[in-house]
């Protein structure tokens, strides 16, 4: 039995692995919000005995005390970690300054991950055959993070904040397999629109995506992760980026190894603890 950690894992994407992975038997502890959400998709699996193989995890993983809390109840439960999947999302259009101090989308959709990611590697090099999965659209540019204002205190903007997230989450890769070359980290996006419930504070062209094109366009959760589910269940060592089934390449900088470090040293540094 394998045990499987999913964030965001109460809706969405994130659900229907959860689903799949008691459904099969696999262990599994949901990193969200709603301890609704969570009962409800228990009953969907119609398991009794996916109950006792099945943990909720209550955490706002926008902040970093959270985050921290999480890694230490996790790894204070499971020794072995087989995958981890990185899959809460909260979409902002707008800057938003957290409690902490850190702008929201940094802090949940890149600062959690890596507290994630660190904190984990123990455990996920104790199952000898990991995996990490990031639902992290690969192919941002290999300039897009600004090393010197990560919360983007100046000129903030959508599309800098969800480039900046996605190559940090790249660059995190070098960093979690350099240590634990048998881990396997994929970056990955759907191949299309998605039918899941939006949670976000966004503009009004987003809201039109996800209200109307997504239900018209968009394919079910559970056929979006079908490529996932292989991923998890045949890990390849290394790292690699997927949009749907089909691999693409790899952002290639030229000073990936040297951003890896210089991000590692900006996040302990400046992450509060992280």
């Amino acid at each position: 039995m394998r045990t499987i950690v999913i964030t965001g894992g109460t809706d969405g994407m994130g659900g229907a692995l959860a689903r799949h992975f008691l459904t099969v038997g696999d262990q599994v502890a949901v990193i969200g919000r709603s301890r609704a959400k969570f009962d409800a998709l228990l009953s969907a699996v119609g398991d009794p005995s996916a109950a006792d193989r099945a943990e909720f995890v209550a955490a706002d993983l926008s902040l970093v005390a959270d985050s921290r809390r999480v890694v230490a109840h996790l790894t204070d439960r499971y020794e072995q970690i087989d995958a981890l999947v990185l899959a809460a999302s909260f979409i902002r259009n707008r800057r938003h300054i957290t409690t902490e101090g850190h702008e929201a989308s940094w802090a949940l959709f890149f600062l959690s991950k890596f507290i994630l990611v660190i904190g984990f590697a123990a455990a996920l090099r104790a199952s000898g055959r990991s995996v990490i999965v990031n639902t992290s659209v690969p192919g941002a540019k290999a300039d897009s993070i600004d090393f010197d204002d990560p919360d983007l205190t100046q000129g903030f903007t959508f599309g800098k904040s969800n480039a900046q997230q996605r190559r940090a989450n790249e660059l995190l890769g070098i960093l979690a397999t350099r240590d634990n070359p048998d881990l396997s980290y994929v970056t990955w996006g759907p191949a299309r629109l998605v039918r899941s419930s939006f949670a976000g504070d966004v503009g009004i062209g987003m809201k039109l995506a996800a209200t109307v094109l997504a239900p018209l366009l968009g394919q079910q959760p559970a056929d979006a992760v079908r490529p996932l589910i292989d991923l998890i269940d045949n890990p390849a060592p290394g790292r690699a980026a997927y949009r749907g089934p089909k691999p693409v390449p790899l952002v290639v900088g030229p000073h990936d190894k040297q951003d890896a470090i210089r991000l590692d040293d900006l996040v302990r540094t400046n992450a509060r603890g992280a």
